[in-house]
């Protein structure tokens, strides 16, 4: 393959980051009357939405604890709705389904998705959570819940079907999509720390600016880049803590029941909103009665006609091997090490048959193929969007990746000189002066 000696910019990944980045800037250099042809490449060592954005459950929700990730999905909301037909968008909506622990995070929620007109509606109390969860599904049973916080807006979107929309995108503005290309490496002149070409294992393209939009392979580009591998942090008590790595790994736990996509239409015959339930009633087997969990559990579930089942997933888990020797590759479900188990199966096709009864006796029809992948996570575990060494901007979603579809926006036109409030709350010098985002009761690190 013949790859170009050079252009303006550089990006890396064709996943949900690099190819929204690149449609962005494919639209800024056209409104300037600048040809794009030749001047924005996108490369990817293996394909289009071969990676994270490939594998992703599609889920696209406003529901954080953490006003940033509030305002931001917000934005990257109305970047979906902007174009459904393309980018397979189902705007359903999403339910956020919790437990007492949870009630008063979840209140907040809402009084700040009002705050901000993003429209949802807010359900409190035991009798009436039960009341408005049967008015969707007659076969509701979970038990201990006592609120219901219900997105009108946000919903899912089929993965792969997404990527390959925005691709078009891009290319249809003269972005060109180089696969199957490696970077190996970033040269470096005159003493300076910037970027003056990106090598890959097919040839050396010089360019003016670097975006990398890898995903969990952002830890390696990361250490190309002699960035620190460990950090400062000051959390948000004023303690300071040394020598923190400035990155790890979660295995994500999801999965697919082979039932119709029809089990889990609502009462009048619809596609429901996406469904997270956390609580922490015991959650006891669906095979044989035994108790799975006495700790808090989540799941989230959506029917899909995509992948012809019910999808969805489970609360991660840590990753203990050292960051370092962490295998990305193979990634996602040809890894021989990071893909949900019989473990996973059991808890999340019990978990659904303690909500819907519709779902006792189902285990039987959990799809058995390797499923799920790793994350790669910051310390805080929320995002971070920067740019450095002069002229390389890094994209670092830390697992929120597929649903903010709007970063590349923002992004764009940072890199083209106009700064953005919406990722200020990201940048990487939060560790270090103690601004990281607040966390919330649920199970999952990123909500």
């Amino acid at each position: 393959m013949a790859i170009p000696e050079q252009a303006k910019f550089v990006v890396i990944g064709a996943g949900v980051h690099g190819l929204s980045t690149a449609w962005r800037l494919a639209e800024r250099l056209t409104d300037t009357g600048e040809p794009v042809d030749g001047r924005i490449i996108v490369i990817d060592k293996s394909g289009i939405a071969s990676g994270a954005s490939g594998i992703a459950c599609g889920v696209i929700r406003n529901n954080y604890f953490q006003p940033a990730m509030r305002e931001l999905m917000a934005h990257s909301v109305g970047i979906w709705e902007s174009d459904p037909e393309i980018f397979s968008y189902h705007p359903v909506g999403y339910m956020q389904i919790s437990c007492e622990a949870m009630r008063s995070d979840a209140e907040q929620i809402f009084a700040q998705q009002h705050a901000i007109g993003y429209e949802s509606v807010f359900v409190e109390g035991g009798n009436a959570s039960m009341t408005y969860m049967r008015g969707l599904f007659d076969d509701w049973q979970a038990q201990g819940i006592t609120s219901v916080l219900h997105e009108k807006r946000g919903g899912y979107a089929n993965n792969t079907k997404s990527i390959y929309g925005l691709a078009k995108k891009a290319e249809d503005l003269g972005v060109r999509i180089l696969t199957g290309v490696e970077v190996v490496g970033f040269k470096t002149e005159h003493g300076s720390n910037a970027v003056s070409a990106v090598e890959t294992d097919k040839g050396s393209i010089a360019c003016e600016h670097v975006v990398v939009g890898a995903g969990p392979w952002v830890r390696d580009f990361w250490n190309m880049l002699d960035l620190p591998k460990q950090i400062d942090l000051k959390d948000l008590n004023g303690a300071l803590h040394r020598n923190v790595p400035m990155w790890r790994f979660w295995q994500l736990e999801e999965g697919l029941l082979q039932v119709s996509p029809e089990t889990l239409l609502t009462n009048d015959g619809k596609m429901p909103p996406v469904i997270h339930v956390d609580t922490d009633a015991p959650l006891l087997s669906d095979v044989d009665g035994s108790l799975i969990t006495e700790e808090m559990w989540g799941i989230y579930y959506k029917p899909d006609w995509h992948f012809n089942g019910i999808q969805g997933g489970a609360a991660p888990y840590k990753v203990d091997t050292p960051v370092d020797e962490v295998a990305i590759d193979p990634y996602g479900p040809s890894s021989p090490e990071f893909v949900a188990g019989s473990d996973f199966a059991h808890m999340w096709v019990s978990a659904l048959a303690h909500c819907h009864k519709r779902f006792k006796g189902m285990m039987p029809q959990y799809h058995r193929e390797p499923s799920g992948g790793i994350g790669c996570f910051t310390p805080d575990s929320f995002p971070v969007f920067d740019h450095f060494n002069g002229n390389t901007t890094i994209i670092a979603d830390s697992n929120h990746g597929f649903k903010m579809l709007g970063v590349g926006r923002l992004v764009a036109d940072e890199i083209m000189g106009e700064g953005q409030e919406l990722l200020k709350p990201f940048r990487f010098d939060r560790f270090s002066k103690g601004e990281l985002h607040p966390t919330s009761r649920s199970p999952f690190p990123w909500s």
